[in-house]
């Protein structure tokens, strides 16, 4: 797939996606990069303002299967994994697989499992594996995982290991639509559309597995010159300085900033990756990466507004 078939793939994605998904175009965008660049993706936002949605209907475009998995405090490895059973007339035993093993995986209210079934969900999404009685198991080739937390309630969560948390390409954030498209939403229910079947949309499936992972192939082949691989090195770099920043952005943050910058840059038609691209990219990328010191949390300061300091302060190559 060359880089005008992607562009076109990547447009009719995003094109798909308005019909289900209003009032929040940053937020589906940044998904449509995290499954261009073949990344997992932390999604946060209050109850109600269609994240499961998204995941659901970007599946569906997609034209690959789709699991949710529903996060509880008494949800075992095994549940999401799959168990060996004995099987009496063979006298062996037979793998059966979990809801894990599909191509995009929601994992709804993430922070509401035990340390160990994220431990379990970790392994999967760093090493495209899961392993059962030391028996390693393979996931689909194009394996993504979209996972939803509540910011506003806590009660019952156990926080995500920051080992996981490192493991998604992108943190979005998902917040209440203007009110022009607030009242869209209505117009639309009353039309005939239901969140609960797709069918109403009137969606259609513009990839299939397999043109996915050439999508996927394609975006990696975007070009990143010199000039703003350094860029992108001193902006994570630049994390680390920071007096309000505790703990900043890791190698693997910038490896995650140049393949989402490489996925923006596919959505604007482009084989090259800019400094805008890596501007844009970069709250998103890096903002669950790094953790502020406890005396300007407490002033209500955010990772974003440290980001908005930090890259204006870092010059932009030309």
């Amino acid at each position: 797939m060359n880089v005008e078939e992607s562009t076109g793939a990547a447009a009719r994605l995003l094109e798909e996606l308005g019909k289900v998904i209003v009032g929040q175009d940053e937020a589906v965008e940044q998904m449509v990069v995290a499954t261009l660049a073949g990344g997992h993706a932390l999604v946060e936002g209050v109850p109600g303002t269609a994240k499961t949605l998204m995941a659901r209907a970007l599946a569906h475009i997609s034209g690959v299967a789709f699991r949710r998995i529903q996060f509880t405090p008494d949800l075992m490895p095994s549940d999401i994994i799959g168990v060996n059973i004995y099987n009496t007339a063979t006298g062996t035993f037979v793998f059966r697989p979990g809801p894990i093993f599909a191509d995009v995986i929601l994992a709804d209210e993430i922070n509401r499992a035990p340390a160990k079934t994220q431990s379990a969900l970790l392994e999967a999404m760093e090493e495209r594996q899961a392993t059962v009685d030391g028996v390693p198991h393979a996931m689909s080739p194009v394996f993504s995982v979209f996972a939803t937390q509540n910011p506003v309630e806590f009660e019952g969560t156990y926080p995500l290991p920051e080992a996981q948390v490192d493991r998604f390409m992108l943190k979005i954030l998902v917040g209440y639509p203007p009110e022009a498209e607030e009242a869209a939403i209505l117009d639309k229910v009353e039309a005939g559309f239901d969140a609960a079947d797709l069918a109403t949309a009137r969606l259609t499936a513009v990839l299939d597995g397999a043109s996915l992972a050439a999508l996927r192939a394609a975006v990696r082949k975007v070009r990143v010159e010199e000039m703003v691989r350094r860029y992108i090195t001193q902006i994570v770099r630049a994390t680390r300085a920071m007096p309000q920043v505790s703990l900043g952005a890791s190698p693997r943050a910038a490896v995650m900033l140049m393949l989402a910058s490489k996925g923006r840059a596919v959505l604007d038609g482009r084989d090259f990756v800019t400094p805008d691209d890596v501007k844009a990219m970069a709250p998103p990328t890096l903002r669950h990466r790094m953790l502020l010191a406890p005396e300007f949390e407490v002033e209500g300061r955010t990772a974003d507004d440290c980001l908005r300091e930090l890259l204006v302060g870092i010059k932009v190559p030309r």
